[in-house]
C-alpha cells in the first residue's frame, strides 16, 4: 500500500504543477517583500554588490586599455671648448604603446566576461543567503513547535499529578503511583527546559544572521508532494544555478586570459614623436621614435600557464554540473522519502492519540493502572515528536527545491 500511496501523491502533485512556476512564499515562511529585503541587506550580498560595481569599472578600464600617452622632455646646456660658446638645447616628445595582435578585442571580451562573473557571484550570494534564511527559519519554527508540544505535555502531566493526588487522599491510589506521577512531571519539565534552550539558540542564530527579521508564530502547514518529474526540476535548477554560471564564466575568463597570454607573445610597440632644438636653435630636429620589447622565455611560460588554468577551469564546469546532478537526484529521492515518512508518522500519531484516549478512559474506570497510562502518554509524546520531525524534514526538502529553482523570494528577478 505504501508505494501506491506515494505514487498517488506524486501524481496528484504533478497534476497540480505541470511545470515549476514562480509563486508567493508559502504561509509558513517569511513573505517575499521581507525576504528580499533581508537577503539584499545580508553582508555577503552587499560585499558582492560592491564587487560587481568594481568589475563594471574594471571592464571599462580594459576596454580603454592600460596604455596611456607619455610626455617626455629634457633640457641641457652645451659648452664648446674651442669657441667658448654656451648653447641651450631641449627635447620634447610624446609617445604611446599600441595594443597589437587583437589584444584590444580580447581585453573588451575579458572585461565583459569578468563583469558577468561578478554578476553571477552576486546572484550566488543572494542564493546562499536565501538558503541560510530558509535553514535558520525552519530550525527556529521547528524548535518553537517542539517547545509548544512540551508545554502542552507539562500541563497534562500537572493535571495527571493533581488527579492522582486527589485519588490518593480518597484512598484510591497508592503513594507509589503518586511518586510515579511526580517523576513523570519532572521528566516533562526537564524536556521542556531543554526545548526552551533549543528554541532560544535557534532564535539567537536567526537573529544574529538576520537581525531585522520579525519572529512571529507561523501557521502549521501540511507537507505536499514536490510535484513534477525529476527531469523537469533538473532542467529548471540547472538553468537557474548561479554556481554553474560561476563555473562557466570562470572557464570563459580563463580561456580569454589564455588568449591574451598567447597574444602577449608579440609585445606591444611604443610609437612616439619628438622635436628638439640644438645649439641654441641653430639646429631643429623633428622625428619619430619606435621601441618594442623582444619576447622570451617568460612570455612563453605565461602562455603555457594560462592554457593549463583554462583547461582546469573547463574541468571545473563539468565537476560542478555533476555535483548539481547528484544533489538534485538525491534531493528528489529525499523529497519522496520524507513525505512518505511524514504520512507514516502522522498515522502513528493519530493511533497513539486514540490509544491514549482509551487508556485514560480505562484508568478513570479503574481498568488500567497508572503505569499503563504513563506509558501511553510517553508513546504519544514520542509519536508527536516523530511526526513533527518528519513534517519539518518534508517541508525543508520541498522548500529547498523552491529556493534552488528560484521560485520564491524574488530570486528570479536578478
Amino acid at each position: 500500500m505504501k508505494p501506491l500511496l506515494l505514487l498517488s501523491l506524486l501524481l496528484a502533485g504533478a497534476a497540480g504543477m505541470a511545470q515549476p512556476v514562480i509563486r508567493p512564499a508559502p504561509p509558513d515562511l517569511p513573505d517575499d517583500a521581507v525576504s528580499r529585503q533581508l537577503i539584499g541587506e545580508e553582508p555577503a550580498v552587499v560585499q558582492t554588490r560592491h564587487a560587481l560595481e568594481a568589475a563594471r569599472q574594471r571592464a571599462q578600464g580594459l576596454s580603454a586599455g592600460a596604455h596611456e600617452w607619455t610626455a617626455r622632455g629634457s633640457l641641457q646646456q652645451r659648452r664648446e671648448r674651442s669657441s667658448g660658446v654656451d648653447a641651450r638645447e631641449w627635447t620634447v616628445g610624446l609617445e604611446r604603446a599600441i595594443r597589437v595582435a587583437g589584444k584590444a578585442g580580447i581585453d573588451r571580451e575579458l572585461g565583459e566576461a569578468q563583469l558577468r562573473l561578478a554578476r553571477a557571484r552576486h546572484d550566488e550570494a543572494r542564493h546562499e543567503a536565501a538558503r541560510e534564511l530558509l535553514t535558520l527559519w525552519l530550525d527556529w519554527t521547528a524548535a518553537q513547535r517542539v517547545l509548544r508540544l512540551w508545554q502542552e505535555q507539562q500541563q497534562a502531566a500537572q493535571d495527571n499529578l493533581e488527579a492522582v493526588d486527589k485519588r490518593r487522599r480518597a484512598g484510591d491510589a497508592s503513594r507509589l503511583e503518586l511518586n510515579s506521577a511526580r517523576v513523570d512531571l519532572a521528566e516533562v519539565q526537564r524536556q521542556q527546559s531543554a526545548a526552551r534552550a533549543d528554541e532560544a539558540r535557534a532564535r539567537a542564530r536567526l537573529r544574529g544572521r538576520f537581525p531585522d527579521l520579525s519572529l512571529q508564530p507561523v501557521p502549521d502547514t501540511v507537507p505536499e508532494a514536490l510535484g513534477g518529474e525529476l527531469a523537469m526540476w533538473r532542467e529548471r535548477i540547472l538553468d537557474e544555478s548561479d554556481a554553474l554560471r560561476i563555473a562557466r564564466e570562470e572557464a570563459r575568463v580563463a580561456a580569454l586570459q589564455a588568449a591574451r597570454a598567447r597574444a602577449d607573445r608579440v609585445a606591444d610597440p611604443t610609437l612616439g614623436v619628438y622635436a628638439s632644438s640644438e645649439r641654441s636653435g641653430a639646429e631643429r630636429v623633428v622625428g619619430l621614435s619606435f621601441s618594442m620589447p623582444i619576447g622570451g622565455g617568460y612570455r612563453r611560460a605565461q602562455e603555457l600557464e594560462s592554457q593549463q588554468l583554462a583547461q582546469a577551469a573547463r574541468a571545473g564546469v563539468e565537476r560542478r554540473q555533476r555535483e548539481l546532478d547528484a544533489e538534485i537526484a538525491a534531493g528528489a529521492a529525499e523529497a519522496s522519502g520524507s513525505l512518505e515518512r511524514w504520512h507514516i508518522a502522522a498515522q502513528a500519531l493519530e493511533a497513539s492519540r486514540e490509544n491514549l484516549r482509551l487508556t485514560q478512559r480505562a484508568y478513570a474506570l479503574g481498568e488500567a493502572d497508572l503505569q499503563t497510562l504513563l506509558l501511553a502518554r510517553r508513546q504519544g509524546i514520542d509519536a508527536a515528536l516523530g511526526a513533527e520531525q518528519a513534517r519539518i524534514d518534508a517541508q525543508r526538502v520541498r522548500y529547498r527545491f523552491f529556493v534552488d529553482a528560484h521560485l520564491i523570494w524574488g530570486l528570479h528577478d536578478e
